[in-house]
């Protein structure tokens, strides 16, 4: 069984930049297997969308160039939805079939690499890419928007292209995310740089599953049973907790290298912001990955208080209670 406990992976900032691709639950992913919802029309005319700004790049002599313009200046596409529509997956399909160098990220994972580089590297480290995808853009926290801005204000006018993703919580103002007032004129800078498209529909993630169904005793034995125990890795929620605060978020990635199966029993409320958000990541991470996941202890509904789930950063925990609640169902479904 494998120590996550002993584990803290070293950062070397160069290697944020090496491998920015689909995970491995989007490596088979393609627009021909994206099922569009016949319900909710916005889902197919977003694949048309991405198709279409991807079939305006073109190979010429000397190096890949999106879109002939008298400016060699990127263009932004930006899709706006809930969760659980596939707006990842669409992403990850566009990663596929976009020609030249493409960079797939969350936009966390971009705000560590921008962190751990400073501005001036981050953006030398992707001049020479023609497509960035950023999944998950978040526009709910002024320092971030700052950087998102000075950093795409600094790449796209040098030919890199940008698509990017967004969840909109329920209640929110406007069709679109780019409407907080505390800090206006930087989010519409980068609103100037996308044509937005709206993606509706309900969170695929939750049919059949409810978010308070963690495994019971006898449904974990029976998963843990089934798992390869040499690159299983076992450990309680509190433990979790207090060795996440030890590592950088954006080790996470490399803390769960060669774990086949996480299993955290005795999920426990977390009153303690700092905490919450690390565990958020590493579930963002978890997932990603394709792992298989087993949780035991508190509901989910639980996990998080409601000043959080309907605060500033709303959006991380209800993804997180989203893909926590697929995991959920793979684990049932695990035989």
């Amino acid at each position: 069984m494998i120590d996550l406990l002993s584990r803290n992976p070293s950062l070397d900032p160069d290697a944020l930049t090496a491998e920015l691709a689909p995970t491995p639950r989007y490596q088979g992913v393609r627009f021909a297997t994206y099922h569009p919802n016949a319900d909710y029309p916005s889902q197919e005319e977003a694949r048309v969308a991405m198709q279409a700004f991807l079939r305006g790049a073109q190979v010429r002599p000397g190096g890949f160039r999106l879109f002939r313009r008298a400016k060699p200046e990127g263009r932004g596409l930006y899709l706006d939805g809930g969760f659980g529509v596939g707006k990842t997956h669409l992403l990850a399909s566009a990663w596929h079939d976009a020609p030249g160098r493409a960079a797939l990220m969350s936009f966390q994972d971009l705000m560590y690499i921008i962190g751990a580089l400073g501005m001036h590297r981050a953006v030398d480290a992707f001049r020479g890419h023609d497509l960035l995808l950023i999944d998950e853009f978040e526009l709910d926290d002024p320092g971030n928007t700052h950087m998102a801005n000075t950093f795409l204000g600094q790449l796209m006018p040098g030919g890199t292209s940008v698509i990017a993703t967004s969840n909109t919580e329920p209640g929110a103002l406007g069709q679109g995310r780019f409407n907080a007032s505390d800090f206006q004129r930087q989010i519409q800078a980068i609103a100037s740089r996308f044509e937005t498209h709206r993606i509706d529909g309900p969170d695929y993630r939750q049919r059949g599953v409810r978010p308070e169904d963690v495994l019971t005793p006898g449904e974990f034995t029976a998963w843990e049973a089934r798992q390869n125990h040499a690159t299983l890795a076992r450990l309680n929620h509190r433990e979790l907790s207090r060795h996440l605060l030890q590592v950088h978020p954006s080790r996470f990635s490399r803390l769960l290298a060669g774990v086949s199966a996480v299993a955290v029993t005795d999920l426990t409320p977390m009153p303690d912001q700092n905490v919450a958000l690390r565990f958020v990541h590493f579930i963002d991470k978890l997932y990603d990955l394709g792992l298989h996941a087993a949780f035991t202890g508190t509901n989910l509904s639980g996990l998080f208080s409601d000043t959080y789930r309907h605060g500033a950063y709303a959006k991380k925990y209800s993804r997180c209670l989203s893909r926590l609640s697929e995991l959920l169902k793979e684990a049932r479904q695990d035989r």
